[in-house]
């Protein structure tokens, strides 16, 4: 008789893609114009996004070396008053 496909039965391609390769890339050529489309109708475009997603990053990193930077003042500013009299209390105890 025929041979039935079964879905456990898949090539290694149609596990990663999901699907048939041709019908997955008509579905994803379908969806890629419609959010296109979207996105042409509100004002955006892809360079736009990755721009401001390469921006967020970067003003990400730029204010936790900021922050960093800042706790180490307050470290530095803790540390002039805490060491001496860490210092004295030391001293003090030994004799």
């Amino acid at each position: 008789m025929t041979e039935d496909y079964r879905p456990e039965e898949r090539s290694p391609l149609e596990k990663l893609m999901g699907g048939r390769p041709f019908w997955v890339v008509v579905k994803l050529a379908l969806v890629s114009l419609f959010v296109g489309f979207v996105m042409s109708v509100f004002g955006f475009n892809a360079v736009d996004l990755v721009n401001g997603a390469i921006d967020l990053v970067r003003e990400a990193i730029r204010d936790g070396a900021g922050l960093f930077r800042q706790m180490g003042a307050y470290v530095l500013a803790g540390a002039a008053i805490v060491v001496p009299v860490w210092l004295l209390m030391r001293l003090s105890r030994r004799r």
